[in-house]
């Protein structure tokens, strides 16, 4: 079992240990450099790769190694030696899995956009077991059902005990003894000369989950009772076992050996020199994993609401903007400065851990909040608004505050899968066109926040919906508490916000006076209450708190 890691540069040599040609990686010169994420397993070199996305480098290491050192470390004497390499098996596990969940919920993606073209590359059929998949799934079908195949194979050394040459098995066996002291024969010498199908196909089984122990060390212990083929033999039973296989169908009844038949059918298909769906290879490989970490992100944190609609047009428009323009996770919450809902609009920042995006990136999440904006707008004019979604104020001009927040993968405890981790990180962003103008469609905010990826990772193929569900909504919550501890906060947001109530005449007069003066920094959040916001650099600041002097300081909550 091998490590690589996404875009990171190898020899050819090492890379020619693993890989039957370059698809992999683009060569230059003597090295090469990984150039997608995935899975890889060849049955003529009987390695195992996964090349593993580029969040978990950090500092030019992956879990404390180089690239280099990583791809060296002989995995399998890890696990069974060194119990800080456990997590390791949990993370491929996921990963994999991981990486079948997109294939099966985009098996007709080809182009995202107009600028980007996505590849989701493998040789595997829809329903097609890989190598991986058969290990996990006859690991899990013995876990399951180790008891009841224990009982069909005492059952048939029972049998076996029948008209027993006693003489001949004390010869040529030995036994096991039990506690008290009693002789127990395992191999019993009688006249029964016929082949026990059953107790075949029980060879076969744990012959192959023998194998898969030992080539991939794992957590299982195989009753010692089991005549298990090995060595030269099991090579031997690896290229014609699908014929001998056949030899003993339509000999199952109980659902637990028709599974295990079918188990063993698919390992044998995969190994016997026969079949006509041996391959040498196979793979499922990603370019462009960004599109990947936004589907997981997007899983977890979007609710499936695509199908609302206002007049026939659905909240999955705005995701998917005029412009070409495609947003990466939308929601609908509640609103920062009042009791109406407003869509929160995030952007998936795929990195590796110690980045952040930059100015080209945040233009762009700018350009989405702005067409969103102007897609509820068009709306309004239409008469066609959400409802409860409010982003302007007819009557002062004013529109409301738009939140956005960028999310980055992060690594933090290579062994933690089940907290989420997320916390705001760097600075807030801001966009604006006048400085001093808070409620102006030109200024906009950005939170950047990390989380734990595998978290991300497990949860991306988690059956759980409660969770993810519960986590979804507490998420939303805190979204909105970090945007309005930055806007209770002055030193931070660089505002101070006040409100008073009016009477719709004296409402309307105040903003008809003042409305010059007031553009852009005065919003109506209730029936007739009015909010303002001072920058603290308002070149009209003094009259601005001459004006406010009947007003009260507004906490957000």
């Amino acid at each position: 079992m091998k490590i690589l890691i996404e875009g990171e540069k190898y020899s050819i040599t090492t890379l020619s240990k693993v890989f039957d040609d370059p698809k992999f990686y683009i060569q230059d010169g003597i090295y090469g450099t990984i150039n997608c994420v995935g899975y890889f397993h060849s049955f003529t070199k009987n390695e195992l790769v996964y090349i593993l996305p580029k969040v978990f480098i950090k500092k030019n290491k992956a879990f404390n190694f180089s690239p280099q050192e990583l791809f060296d470390l002989d995995l399998k004497d890890s696990f069974k030696h060194n119990e800080n390499y456990l997590w390791i098996r949990q993370l491929l596990i996921y990963f994999y899995n991981s990486l079948v969940e997109f294939k099966s919920r985009h098996r007709k993606t080809i182009i995202i956009d107009s600028s980007q073209t996505f590849e989701l590359n493998s040789n595997l059929g829809l329903k097609e077991y890989s190598y991986l998949d058969l290990v996990l799934s006859f690991t899990n079908f013995y876990k399951k059902n180790k008891n009841t195949l224990l009982y069909h194979h005492i059952e048939y050394i029972s049998n076996q005990a029948k008209k027993a040459k006693w003489e001949k098995t004390i010869q040529k066996s030995l036994p096991i003894f039990s506690p008290k002291g009693a002789p127990i024969y395992i191999n019993i010498h009688n006249k029964h000369k016929k082949v026990n199908e059953e107790e075949e196909l029980l060879s076969y089984f744990f012959s192959i989950l023998n194998h898969f122990k030992t080539e991939h060390d794992l957590p299982i212990t195989i009753d010692k009772s089991y005549k298990l083929i090995t060595g030269n033999q099991f090579s031997k039973l690896q290229r014609t076992g699908l014929s001998k296989l056949r030899k003993i169908k339509h000999r199952y009844f109980a659902d637990a050996l028709k599974r295990m038949y079918q188990l063993c059918e698919l390992y044998f298909s995969k190994t016997d020199l026969s079949s006509p769906k041996r391959k040498n290879e196979e793979f499922i490989s990603v370019r462009n994993y960004n599109i990947v970490f936004e589907d997981m992100i997007d899983k977890l944190f979007t609710d499936e609401i695509y199908e609302k609609e206002v007049n026939g047009i659905s909240i999955d428009k705005l995701k998917n903007n005029n412009d070409g323009k495609i947003i990466d996770h939308i929601f609908e919450h509640k609103s920062i400065i009042d009791t109406d809902n407003i869509f929160y609009i995030g952007d998936s920042k795929y990195y590796k851990s110690d980045s952040s995006a930059g100015k080209i990136s945040t233009y762009k999440q700018f350009t989405y909040a702005k067409n969103v904006i102007q897609f509820n707008i068009d709306l309004l004019n239409n008469n066609n608004a959400y409802n409860k979604i409010r982003y302007r104020d007819s009557i002062t001009e004013g529109y409301n505050i738009s939140p956005n927040f960028f999310i980055y993968g992060h690594l933090h405890d290579k062994s933690n899968f089940d907290d989420p981790i997320l916390k705001k990180y760097k600075k807030v962003k801001k966009s604006f066109h006048f400085e001093d103008r808070i409620f102006d469609r030109d200024t906009l905010f950005v939170l950047q926040y990390r989380i734990n990826f595998l978290f991300v990772l497990k949860s991306y193929t988690s059956n759980n919906t409660l969770n993810i569900s519960s986590f979804r909504s507490g998420t939303k919550r805190y979204f909105r508490d970090e945007f309005l501890n930055h806007f209770n906060s002055p030193k931070d947001c660089e505002f101070s916000f006040y409100e008073k109530d009016f009477t719709e005449d004296e409402l309307k007069l105040f903003i008809n006076t003042y409305f010059k003066l007031l553009n852009g920094k005065i919003i109506k959040i209730k029936e007739n209450t009015l909010l303002i916001a001072i920058h603290t650099k308002d070149k009209d600041k003094e009259a601005l708190i001459l004006l406010i002097k009947d007003f009260t300081p507004k906490i957000f909550t």
